[in-house]
């Protein structure tokens, strides 16, 4: 939640990778925040990076990391993309 709150975009990408060199589990909540983070901070690319990598890593994607990526799409005027 704290991410959330005045954040940028790559500070918070960079504490998920700290977590995850650090062996703490990067889950879905905090990709979640993370993405959400990214699009209020106006880095679309950048969340819609995030949630090809949470698929690519088998990750449990729900109704809201998928709703979060068409918000990003929707953001960047990517609406090709969101349909994909």
């Amino acid at each position: 939640r704290a991410c959330s709150k005045g954040t940028s975009g790559s500070r918070v990408l960079g504490l998920l990778a700290a977590m995850a060199t650090s062996h703490i589990e990067v889950d879905t909540i905090a990709c979640s925040a993370a993405m959400r983070t990214c699009i209020k901070g106006g880095q679309w690319a950048k969340a819609l990076e995030l949630f090809t990598a949470m698929a690519s890593n088998h990750m449990d994607l729900d109704a809201i990391m998928y709703g979060a990526a068409v918000s990003a799409c929707n953001k960047g005027g990517k609406w090709v993309q969101a349909l994909v």
